[in-house]
C-alpha cells in the first residue's frame, strides 16, 4: 500500500492508478479514497489518485486532534502532489473534499486544474450539519454490516432506488467489523475538531473560496434531495459561475455515489473541457 510521510510525520495512504488526467480524489469528512470506488469504472483514461485524509482510512491519526482542519488537510494535498512530481492536478472532492479544493483554489490556484463538487458549496444548511453532528465519532448501534446495510435502507431519507447490495458495500467502507461490533474507520476525535469548528463559526458561508475558483473548469453535482446544499445554493452558485457543468441526480440526497447516469455525464463533460 502506498503512504507518503507529512512534514508532521504522519503516515497518510493514497492509491494512485491508471493514466492520463491526473484526478485527486478527496473523500467526504469521516469517508477515505474507496468512496470512489463506485465512479472509477466509469472515469477510465485518466489517473485516480484517492487520499485518506489523516485520522481517516488507512492513514495515521494525529496527536493534536486540532490539524482535522481544512488548512492543514490543503497543505497534506500540496505535500502529496510534491511528494507525486505532480505540478497540478484536476480535484473531484465529495462534501468536505469540496471544500478542500475551494480552500486549495483559494490558496493554491497554480496547483488546480479543474474542480468538480459532489454536493457541497459555500453555504451549508444547517438540517445537514445537524445531522452530522449527531453521528460524528460514535460507533453505529448495528452489530455487522448487514444490520448497518438494513437500518441505512430504512432510515436514508431522500433516496430511492438504491439496491441493498449498495448499502452493504457502504456498510463495508464505513466500518470494520470487531469482536465487540462495528467500529468507525477514522479518529473518533474528529468529532473534537469539528465541533470546534461549528463554534467558532467555521461553518458559516465561503463564498469567497467558491469565487476563487473563478477561471478554472468547474462542475457541481447536486443531490436533489440534499439536506446540506439546497437546490437555491446551488442555482445561486450556477449564476454566479455561468460556465460551471451543474447537474441535478435524482433520488439521491447527501451525497450521490457518483455511478449515477447523471454524475458520469457532468464528470465526462468536465474532463473533455480540461483535455480537448
Amino acid at each position: 500500500m502506498p503512504y507518503f510521510t507529512t512534514s508532521d510525520s504522519l503516515k497518510l495512504h493514497y492509491i494512485d492508478a491508471g493514466d492520463g488526467l491526473p484526478i485527486l480524489c478527496l473523500a467526504g469528512l469521516t469517508r477515505c479514497g474507496r468512496d470512489f470506488d463506485f465512479v472509477t469504472p466509469h472515469l477510465s483514461g485518466n489517473r485516480l489518485i484517492k487520499l485518506d485524509y489523516r485520522g481517516r482510512g488507512g492513514s495515521d491519526w494525529a496527536e493534536d486532534f486540532t490539524t482535522y482542519s481544512i488548512p492543514r488537510e490543503a497543505q497534506d494535498v500540496i505535500e502529496l502532489l510534491d511528494h507525486l512530481g505532480l505540478e497540478k492536478v484536476a480535484i473531484l472532492g465529495t462534501s468536505r473534499g469540496g471544500l478542500n479544493a475551494m480552500f486549495l483554489a483559494a490558496t493554491a490556484k497554480h496547483r488546480v486544474m479543474g474542480i468538480a463538487l459532489n454536493d457541497v458549496g459555500p453555504k451549508l444548511e444547517q438540517s445537514g450539519l445537524d445531522f452530522i453532528a449527531d453521528y460524528l465519532g460514535r460507533r453505529p448501534a448495528a452489530k455487522t454490516h448487514e444490520q448497518a446495510a438494513e437500518m441505512r435502507d430504512r432510515t436514508a431519507k431522500g433516496f430511492a432506488n438504491v439496491p441493498m447490495s449498495r448499502w452493504l458495500d457502504e456498510a463495508r467502507i464505513l466500518y470494520s467489523q470487531t469482536d465487540t461490533g462495528l467500529d468507525l474507520r477514522y479518529d473518533p476525535k474528529l468529532r473534537d475538531a469539528v465541533m470546534a469548528g461549528f463554534k467558532s463559526g467555521a461553518a458559516t458561508e465561503a463564498w469567497p473560496l467558491f469565487e476563487a475558483c473563478a477561471g478554472l473548469p468547474m462542475a457541481l453535482i447536486h443531490g436533489a434531495n440534499s439536506d446540506l446544499l439546497s437546490r437555491d445554493t446551488a442555482l445561486e452558485m450556477k449564476a454566479r459561475m455561468p460556465t460551471m457543468i451543474l447537474t441535478h441526480v435524482p433520488d439521491r440526497a447527501h451525497i450521490p455515489f457518483l455511478d449515477e447516469p447523471e454524475a458520469v455525464a457532468a464528470l465526462h463533460a468536465w474532463i473533455a473541457e480540461m483535455t480537448s
